[in-house]
């Protein structure tokens, strides 16, 4: 189930599970939903350290993103099932002028405020949504133009929100040495 981030005065609108896209290098076949990746690099949601996993709801959106535009670089695409997540919907703007979130947000040059030292508002309203109880965001796709990405940042721990592979032939790895 995802419960959908609106003012007060609307219904919720997630109730369902949510089916989402994610690239991923395929290095790390067999831990799709660590988060490591992002946790080593930073992302625009999440800052050195702390795990996210990146996902769209569009096929092409999730291989746009993880291209970012550049040379097209080998990936394992997988479908994901989402249950239970609070997330904030930063494409409304209903949700963002509740928040007094600007517009702004979804062009933060996190890397270029990063390399200078500044805290990115990405980083900063993650900060503050972390603390008010979501789980992640659904933000409007930088790469893809008219696609919607998935930053989520708790997952499938006690009380948490429940995310998995759609591996119904068990074709993932089990470990990183090994296809079986």
């Amino acid at each position: 189930m995802w419960k959908r981030c609106v003012p007060a005065s609307m219904p919720d609108a997630g109730s369902a599970p949510l089916v989402l896209w994610r690239a991923y290098v395929p290095r790390w076949a067999h831990a799709p939903l660590s988060g490591e990746g992002a946790a080593r690099f930073g992302g625009r949601w999440n800052p050195v350290g702390a795990p996210a996993i990146y996902a769209a709801l569009e096929l092409s959106t999730a291989w746009a993103e993880y291209n970012q535009g550049f040379v097209q670089h080998p990936a394992l695409i997988a479908q994901l099932r989402l249950e239970g997540a609070r997330l904030a919907d930063l494409n409304n703007s209903e949700t963002l002028a509740e928040f007094d979130i600007e517009e702004t947000i979804h062009r933060c040059e996190w890397r270029a405020d990063l390399d200078a030292g500044r805290l990115p508002a990405t980083h900063a309203l993650r900060g503050r949504l972390m603390g008010l109880g979501f789980d992640g965001v659904v933000y409007p796709s930088f790469m893809s133009p008219g696609g919607t990405c998935v930053a989520l940042w708790r997952w499938n721990g006690a009380g948490l929100p429940k995310i998995e592979v759609i591996d119904p032939e068990g074709r993932l790895p089990k470990g990183p040495a090994s296809w079986l």
